[in-house]
Parts: structure tokens; sequence; C-alpha cells
């Protein structure tokens, strides 16, 4: 064992927190992924900072809330001054490259506004989420989209796929994303009716063994200098289609129940009510519909797996193995019908919980191997444990905490008491069921070892509680018996949103400066000469431990209950 130089961090997207063998699914198997657990750390209480691609990949690549960051929805843009971990691990002499997917928008507004030329490597780099790019790969342009021709006639996927010779203007659609029913007709993947048949590509040609040879490629050129590639695959998230054999693996297979009850829909809140009434949400309550598109689902989680093999086996035999960082993540969940609702956009634990694992070689993290930690962690404490691993700081500009203590102690203490993730809907079409302005389309979540709480502006909150009703079937909300608790995870959010978001001092410099007055002859108060003083005075020993944002780790005490 070595200390690690390499990190290879790879998300997938919208992929289960419980959707691993590792994690207990009870028909997928994925010992590729439950190698890194059964060799470093499974988190089983990880968060993102948003139930969406966008804003949560931001928080990923920033170390920062959604509210500190400012890409707060798919498509809004990430600042152009916002410093990423590119940006952090650069300072260090690391190249950071992506390999895949971000779900980047690009502030092209900032830029011209800061006068950045726009062929420059800062205005490129800030134009792509801070990282160097190997390859980068959005996902599918579906033929129904106006600019579809310019879009896909870029996408090199695309392009490679012709060279493959897959035939008409769009292959990607056409065969990745499509099937054959019975008489040969093409039908498209998007059709939920189409999940149960194959995807018309060969296997070795779709989308996930495509990135894997991208990342494999991308490794191969770095040489023996320290790296950070970031690959991240496209799936399991939505067309649900998958190529053969992968199609039928689960197919007759007795398949894991929702998570939802009939009291859920008796006087629910209203934005639950209009996430209900989503045409996605009212098919994947459907049974059958369910039934046919989870075994693709899994299908698509399987193959996943088996590409990751294919990722470690080249690291074990090239000899990168044991000097290199592996992370396994996902930026969101899919809900496939729990609480009768499809797709991502809230808070259960379905969707805003995921898979988080930590394979580290180096002999500090030998105590960990195959633990399970059961902290409170956020997608934030990401970039400083990278930061940390390769010998920086992390005293700046970041809001999560580092995960090497619990990497390297199975006994060490908790990071935090309180997680916090945000969602602003101002662009999705259930905006409109709610009769929300836009100014108003923001929910955000607080939760602890206990409880689950959401604000709604202008509307009551939902409350759960994860000990006694761990499935989250019962909002208390609105029951007049849980009012001290409410009042609680309010304070806690109120104090969170109120948190200081400086980022252009470190705190190190700050507690540094805090008693240079005197120093620089600048005397306030005093009478005489005699009254003239070493006023210097030390930090309080709790401002000297590691940072704990809002999270008041004596909470128990001062309330007199634990939350």
């Amino acid at each position: 064992m070595t200390t690690a130089k390499n990190i290879l961090f790879l998300m997938a997207d919208q992929l289960r927190w419980d959707c691993l063998s590792t994690y207990g699914h009870p028909l997928l198997d994925t010992p590729n992924i439950d190698w890194l657990a059964q060799n470093g750390v499974r988190f089983d209480r990880a968060y993102v900072q948003s139930p969406i691609c966008g804003p949560s990949r931001m928080s990923f690549y920033t170390g920062r809330y959604v509210s500190s960051h400012g890409s707060t929805c798919n498509d809004v843009p990430l600042r152009a001054d916002e410093r990423t971990l590119g940006d952090h691990l650069r300072r260090l002499g690391v190249e950071t490259t992506l390999v895949g997917k971000t779900h980047m928008r690009a502030d092209r507004a900032g830029l011209k506004r800061l006068n950045v030329p726009g062929n420059s490597q800062d205005a490129v780099r800030a134009a792509e989420c801070g990282f160097d790019i190997f390859f980068r790969e959005e996902g599918i342009y579906p033929k129904s989209l106006e600019d579809v021709p310019e879009k896909h006639d870029k996408a090199l996927y695309n392009q490679w796929l012709k060279e493959q010779g897959y035939g008409g203007p769009n292959p990607w659609e056409n065969w990745v994303n499509s099937v054959e029913d019975d008489n040969g007709n093409i039908v498209s993947g998007w059709l939920l009716s189409a999940s149960d048949r194959p995807a018309r590509v060969k296997e070795q040609h779709s989308e996930t063994p495509y990135l894997t040879q991208k990342a494999i490629e991308c490794i191969k050129e770095k040489g023996a200098a320290p790296w950070c590639i970031h690959v991240s695959y496209i799936k399991p998230h939505w067309p649900y289609i998958v190529p053969a054999p992968y199609h039928s693996l689960y197919k007759d297979k007795e398949l894991p129940l929702p998570i939802r009850g009939n009291a859920e829909r008796n006087n629910p809140h209203p934005v639950y009510q209009a996430l209900m009434n989503r045409r996605v949400s009212q098919a994947f309550s459907r049974d059958d519909i369910r039934a046919n598109v989870l075994p693709a689902y899994f299908g698509l989680i399987k193959q996943l797996d088996d590409q990751i093999g294919v990722l470690l086996d080249y690291l074990r035999s090239s000899g990168q193995i044991n000097d290199t960082m592996i992370v396994f993540t996902s930026d969101h969940g899919d809900y496939l019908g729990d609480h009768w609702l499809g797709e991502k956009d809230f808070f259960h634990e379905s969707s805003v919980r995921v898979p988080l694992i930590i394979y580290d070689p180096s002999s500090d993290a030998n105590a960990t191997r195959g633990t399970a930690s059961p902290h409170l962690v956020e997608a934030i404490d990401i970039v400083p444990t990278f930061v940390e691993r390769l010998g920086g700081n992390t005293d700046q500009w970041m809001e999560g905490h580092s995960l090497l203590p619990i990497l390297r102690d199975n006994k060490a203490q908790a990071l935090r008491e309180t997680v916090f993730s945000e969602y602003d809907y101002a662009l999705m079409d259930f905006r409109l069921d709610t009769s929300s302005r836009v100014e108003d389309a923001a929910m955000t979540m607080a939760l602890t070892e206990k409880w689950k709480y959401v604000h709604f502006p202008n509307y009551r909150p939902m409350l759960f509680d994860l000990k006694e009703d761990p499935q989250e079937l019962r909002d208390l909300g609105a029951d007049s018996g849980s009012q001290t608790v409410l009042r609680d995870m309010r304070d806690r959010l109120s104090e969170w949103a109120l948190r200081s978001r400086r980022v252009t001092e470190s705190t190190q410099s700050l507690r540094e400066r805090s008693n240079s007055q005197a120093t620089r002859g600048i005397i306030l108060g005093a009478w005489d000469a005699a009254d003239v003083a070493d006023t210097r005075r030390e930090e309080a020993e709790f401002d000297k431990s590691p940072r704990r944002s809002t999270d008041r780790m004596s909470h128990k005490n001062n309330k007199g209950y634990s939350t």
C-alpha cells in the first residue's frame, strides 16, 4: 500500500442508493462496485444538495451548497467566477479531466462581463465546470428538438456510431434508444412500453461501454503524472432501454414492491399533490408500467457494474490500483413509483439519498477497509476530501468537510448533525399546478438522524420521523403534536440560511488578522499611555476545532432532546 496520488471519480446518473448489492438490493448483483466497498468505506447516509442533475452536480464540483454557487436548476449557469474541483486541484499540480457528463451550462454573460476572451484556456475551463475535457457527452438529443441537427451532428458518440456502420442522421436516437417490435418496426425507447425490448445497438457499442473505453484511453494518456479523472456515466438515467443481454436478465423476477401507501394520497401537501399529478408519476404509479421498466433499469445498472469491472481490471493490470483513490456515487436517485412518483424532483430517500463508496489504497486507510459509515455526509464533502487527500488546504471556499477522518478511523466522530438540500422548481411544469410565483418556487430540506423537514414559501412544511417511519409514509407537517420539532427544524434551517458565505478570505487568515489592530498602531479607547496594553487575545478553544458550519453539535444539551 502506498499513498494515493491519483483520483478516479466515478458518477452514475439517476442511480438509487439501494440499487446495489452492497446496499442490500434483493435482485441486483454488483460485484465490482461491491469490491470498492469491501476494500474501502461505504457511506450509508450520503445525501445530495439537490435532487436534480444540474444543481446536484454543481455542488459535487464546487464543494458548496446550491444557494452559495447559484446554479439552482437545470440550465441555470454556474457563475463564471465560481471555483471548482479543477481549480483547487490544479493549484496542487494535479490535472482534473472529464470523461462523460457534467450537465454544466456556461455563464457566457459572466465571462463577457469579466472580459475573458472566449477562446482562452480560462474561458474554456469556466465553460466546462473547471474540467479539462478529454471527452464530454451529455446524453441523447432526441429528434423532437428543433436544434437537433446542430447538436447531434456535433455529438462525438454519434459520429463514432456512424463509423461503426449505424445509419441515419441520428443513430444515437434510432439505434441506441430505439427498439424493434415483432414486425420489425422501429419504436422509440422513450415510450415505456418499449422498455422490455433490447436496444437496437450492439451491447459493445452502447453508451456505458463506450464511456468506459474513453476513460481507459484517458488514463493511458496521463502517463506517470498525478491525475484526477471524472468518469461521469449517463446511465441508468432514462430513456429506460438497455441492449441485449441485459434487457432480459431481470424479466420474470419478483421485483421489489414500491414504497408507498394509500394514506399518502389523503389530503396531501399541495406541492406533493402537484408532483403526483405529473404524467411520469401517474405512469409509475401503475404496477404494469413499473413491472415493464424496472428490469431495464436494473439491466442498465448491471451493465454499469460490469463496465466498472473493466475499469478496475485495467487499473490492476497497469499497476495503478494501489495508488488511485476511487470514489463511486450518483447525482441523485429515481422514484420508480415510490410515493406515487416518477423521476426525482423531491426529497424522499429514493431521490435525495445516494450511494457513496470510497476506496483509498493508502496505508492510513487500512483500519476502515470493508466498513460502513453511519454518519451523515453530503455531496459537498467530495471536493474537500480530494483536496486534503492530495495535500491541499480545505479551509477556504468549501462548505463541505473532508471525509478523510472517517476513511482513516472507524471511530471518527460525526461531521455534522444536519444535512441540507435545495430545489428551485421555477422552470418545472408542476409549478403552474401549485400556483406558485417564480420567486416562491423553492423548497429546502433539513435532515437529522431522526427528522426530515421540508420548507416551502407560502405553504406549510412537511415532516417525517425517520426512526418511527423510515419509509416516509406519514407526513407530520400539519400534526399539532409536532410543533416543537417543527420549530426546532425551522430554527436549524434558519441558522443555516443565515450562515456566512465569505469566500474571498480564509478562516485562518481572519483569525490571524483579528488581532492586528494593536500591532499596526491603532489604539482605541485608551485614556493615556499607561492604559495601552497588548490587546491580542487567544482564540477560544471551540473556534480552533474543525469547522461544523451551523450544525450545533451540542444541540441536545441546549434544547433538552435529541433530533
